[in-house]
């Protein structure tokens, strides 16, 4: 068994600080309205995701600016982003937008999900995040999904890719048991993304019965449990297939793949040092000398 593979984005401290932000960033901007006074103008604030995908854009590009800093300054550690990492990047993230339409709209089957997970398992949680957020976002641009929602989904999928790359064992668990735990996580992480993203809509709905409507300046626990009732109501006939057919991808596709972004990782090299050798001599040549003009005169 080879050591702990090199991730072609590690996070260093620059990059979990601006991790950090970009996630506290994403938690108000889905949760703010449960806090929200009797009286607040919630209309008002239902088209604010401009502002929130104007905030997220610079925030996604501080954790690459991160990853490149710790890259110079590494002093020979891990490298930071660099030209590899950029085009390992564009190709995931083109297959994911690519996988998306596949079953975007048939009863919430999603395939991407399953290569979000597996990439953020072997590539690491900062390039997990940069990764959901760009494939979420060229996937909206070849369907024409672009609206209002568009930042949550960005950040929602970068969280998804990024717990994947924070699940343990990741240079030592292998085989059926990382399927399994893959397998567990694609299915709870599925689940998740269908509840995150109703709490960025339910809020600004209006016509839902009273059990399920969302009341500003109500307790949070009472509004926790109308916004249970309309998970159930609304949408969890599209969460359990996605997160069904996320099961079945990774276990059946998952080894393949799994082994394929390893590969990918190795032969890549990232983190391998880069050294300059001087060209080996023939045996029995001599040196060149220094300051000597060894042209010949016609």
């Amino acid at each position: 068994m080879t050591g702990p593979l090199a991730r072609p984005v590690p996070l260093g401290r620059r990059s979990i600080a601006a991790l950090a932000l970009t996630s506290l960033v994403g938690v108000a901007g889905f949760g703010w309205p449960l806090l929200a006074a009797t009286d607040s103008a919630l209309v008002g604030h239902s088209a604010d995701a401009p502002w929130l995908f104007a905030l997220l854009l610079p925030l996604l590009l501080a954790v690459v600016v991160a990853q490149i800093s710790e890259g110079r300054t590494a002093g020979g550690g891990a490298p930071g982003l660099d030209a590899k990492s950029v085009a390992l990047l564009g190709v995931l993230a083109a297959a994911g937008a690519a996988l998306r339409p596949l079953g975007a709209g048939t009863a919430g089957l999603e395939p991407m999900f399953f290569l979000m997970v597996l990439a953020g398992r072997v590539l690491g949680p900062g390039f997990g995040l940069v990764l959901g957020a760009l494939s979420m976002f060229a996937s909206a641009l070849l369907t024409g999904g672009v609206g209002p929602w568009l930042p949550f989904q960005m950040l929602a999928m970068g969280w998804v890719s990024l717990g994947a790359g924070l699940l343990p064992g990741p240079a030592r668990l292998r085989g059926r048991r990382e399927l399994l735990l893959l397998a567990g996580y694609g299915a709870t992480a599925s689940l998740l993304y269908g509840v995150i993203m109703n709490l960025q809509g339910w809020p600004y709905i209006a016509g839902l019965a009273s059990s399920i409507s969302f009341v500003p300046g109500d307790p949070l626990s009472d509004n926790l449990v109308r916004f249970a009732a309309y998970c159930l109501t609304t949408s969890l006939g599209w969460d359990l297939p996605r997160a069904a057919l996320t099961v079945v991808l990774c276990l059946t596709l998952g080894t393949p793949v799994l082994r394929a972004l390893r590969r990918a990782t190795r032969r890549a090299a990232f983190a391998a040092p880069v050294a300059f050798h001087p060209p080996a001599r023939p045996p029995g040549s001599a040196p060149p000398s220094e300051g000597v003009n060894h042209t010949t005169r016609p």
